[in-house]
Order: C-alpha cells, then sequence, then structure tokens
C-alpha cells in the first residue's frame, strides 16, 4: 500500500515537473516572438 502511495506520488511530482516546464517554455516562446516582432519591425 505504502509503495502504491510512494508510486503515486512520484508520479504526480513527474507530471507536475512536465507541466512546470511548459509553462516555461511558452512564456520563453512568447517572449522570443515579441523580440522577434519588434526587430522585425
Amino acid at each position: 500500500m505504502l509503495f502504491v502511495l510512494w508510486l503515486l506520488g512520484f508520479a504526480l511530482h513527474v507530471a507536475g515537473g512536465l507541466i512546470h516546464l511548459l509553462l516555461v517554455l511558452a512564456i520563453i516562446g512568447i517572449i522570443y516572438n515579441l523580440l522577434v516582432g519588434r526587430r522585425a519591425v
């Protein structure tokens, strides 16, 4: 039972890390697009 709970907690932690990574990549992509757009104009 403890192993199942630990495995579930580990899976949620990994999923949270992936979501955080995706958010960071999205923010970097938006900033990059803004900078490139300003340079082009």
